[in-house]
């Protein structure tokens, strides 16, 4: 007899795939999957470990659900990044850590785990019925940043085969999806186990995937993309590959960049970003920034503050740094609380100029977007070509169309537009 299974799923686009991967394989196995706490017999916690004022909000959800009555499973990173934690207020919790994530029916069935299986292939339960969430690899390859938890929490490296890739692709198109993520924890390492990058390939053969469809391509650290980077530029000009970099450079000064042992440094960042946008000038880029790290001076800040005035992302992930456990920099000590705030506020000013005024070059465009998401009071949201978004009025709902719109406004972080005409695709 099937068990009754309720599940929260938090952070990057990587859990996300994992959570609906699990979903998927209990369903299938017979499993009721259930809205609320009080009706299971077992509460899945996907979690995430990534902050830390993330990591304790996972602390805070595994102690509640601890109480119940319920067995516990807590998935995700926190299950291997920060293990004695968890078990401190969850003792009789079940740690499933994200590799094993494709085991989740054996733990609830026999009450144990082997080893995990690449996550393509399998049945999903998808949060949003119109995106697909396809994970590429496993871990990271560099795995030496100071800061970074990652390599504790997804040891190792691997890249799923690209056949596999595609062919999860072609079954998701098949099944109506209209946006497909390709996610990992590095796209622009892809395949490099095998001796060589083997991204530009993987999108150029997605691209040629039957549907009407769009790609959005995951986070590429820039340490390894220079020798790849003209023929990077190429695949992205396939026509289903939304113009959308998300490049992270966590800092603009190159002391702290060598500190953090990122692997590059300004000048590869400023290269990459405008090889890119020599090609697509209505590039969508983002970029991550820490603020606060060790030994990060006004002169640091105010160097960051300068390259995101000249390169003028559209979005940018702002985090305070924190030490994370089993990193580098873990016991060193951070910046002033107060000098970080500080900090925040000043970059979140230049920040929204930035943004409203890369998003008032986009008033008057008429042209076809996919409506990926309705938002609060049916309003739908749709994406462009180049991944921005449009929110807009429509009588009905048009969640998975394409249709024409206007766009008649600029805000700070999305677009405001008009339905032209009727849908289509």
């Amino acid at each position: 007899m099937g068990q009754r299974v309720y599940a929260e799923v938090y952070g990057c686009s990587a859990n996300q795939a994992d959570g609906e991967i699990a979903l998927g394989i209990l369903k299938k196995k017979g499993h009721q999957v259930v809205d609320r706490p009080s009706e299971a017999d077992y509460i899945v916690l996907v979690t995430c470990a990534v902050k830390k004022p993330t990591a304790d909000r996972m602390i805070h959800r595994i102690r509640k659900f601890a109480d119940r009555g319920s067995r516990l499973i807590v998935a995700g990173c926190m299950a291997t990044g920060e293990a004695d934690r968890v078990k401190h207020v969850a003792p009789m919790a079940v740690l499933l850590p994200p590799r094993n994530i494709t085991e989740i029916s054996s733990v609830i069935e026999k009450g144990i785990f082997n080893g995990g299986q690449i996550k393509l292939g399998y049945p999903r339960i998808r949060r949003n019925p119109v995106v697909s969430i396809i994970p590429v690899s496993e871990g990271c390859r560099w795995s030496r940043c100071s800061f970074c938890i990652v390599p504790k929490t997804r040891p190792g490296f691997e890249s799923y085969p690209l056949r596999s890739i595609v062919e999860e692709v072609r079954e998701s198109v098949n099944e109506g999806c209209k946006e497909i993520w390709l996610t990992s924890q590095d796209m622009g390492s892809y395949g490099l186990e095998s001796g060589r990058n083997l991204l530009p390939e993987l999108l150029e053969s997605v691209n040629k995937v039957e549907g009407k469809f769009y790609v959005r391509v995951g986070m590429m650290n820039p340490i390894y993309l220079k020798p790849i980077l003209r023929r990077l530029v190429e695949s992205f000009k396939g026509e289903k590959i939304f113009k959308f970099l998300h490049l992270p450079v966590q800092s603009g000064s190159d002391k702290i960049l060598n500190e953090m042992r990122r692997g590059h440094d300004v000048k590869l960042f400023k290269e990459i970003v405008s090889t890119f946008k020599d090609v697509f000038p209505e590039l969508t880029l983002s970029t991550d920034v820490i603020v606060g790290y060790t030994s990060e001076t006004e002169e640091d800040f105010e160097q960051t503050l300068k390259l995101l005035e000249e390169i003028r992302p559209s979005v940018v992930n702002v985090s305070k740094y924190f030490p994370r456990p089993g990193t580098l920099a873990q016991n060193l000590r951070p910046v002033s609380s107060q000098t970080v705030t500080k900090r925040i506020a000043e970059l979140n000013a230049v920040l929204a100029d930035i943004q409203v005024r890369n998003n008032q070059r986009w008033v008057g465009w008429c042209g076809e977007v996919l409506v990926d998401e309705v938002g609060k009071k049916g309003k739908m949201i749709g994406r462009n070509y180049a991944y921005r978004p449009v929110v807009f009025e429509s009588e009905e709902n048009l969640l998975g169309r394409f249709v024409e719109v206007e766009v008649v406004e600029a805000e700070r972080t999305y677009l405001r537009g008009r339905l032209l005409g009727r849908s289509f695709g």
